[in-house]
């Protein structure tokens, strides 16, 4: 194959688009962690993927933290017990809530391309303690 007949090939190669990923997190009652539970409890993705939720136990859902959302991104807040996937386009910290179990601190974080670290690890004042305690481990743990 000569030069010439290669290049349209070798552009539509580079033409193709990336492919995003789907990541699936599961929501536990109880798991090998502890109680009320999603695993893994951080992501890091990268824009344009998606997030699947999966309700491995009944009574839990998936909803976004008003005061944990980067500037410009849509929350979302999935129906209980509904297996829910969403794509995350905007970059930054997620913060992520099972509605019913939020004062028990099922909890977690999903940060998306790049995550200004400086500000995003400053926890709202107004949290459940027990989420708070759990967000301040996820931190600790997950970005060592």
């Amino acid at each position: 194959m000569t030069l010439k007949c290669a290049l349209p090939f070798i552009f539509c190669l580079l033409a193709a688009p990336a492919f995003a990923e789907i990541h699936e997190v599961r929501m536990y009652n109880r798991n090998a962690n502890g109680a009320m539970q999603y695993e893994p409890s951080y992501l890091a993705i990268a824009q344009g993927d998606s997030v699947r939720f999966i309700p491995e136990q009944s009574s839990h859902n998936a909803a976004t933290i008003d005061t944990m959302l980067p500037d410009g991104a849509v929350p979302f807040k999935s129906k209980i017990n509904e297996d829910f996937t969403t794509e995350l386009t905007v970059s930054g910290r997620y913060g992520i809530k099972c509605s019913p179990h939020f004062s028990m601190g099922m909890v977690m974080i999903i940060d998306v391309g790049e995550v200004d670290t400086a500000t995003s690890d400053t926890l709202p004042d107004d949290l459940p303690n027990r989420a708070k305690d759990r967000f301040s481990a996820i931190l600790e743990t997950a970005l060592k």
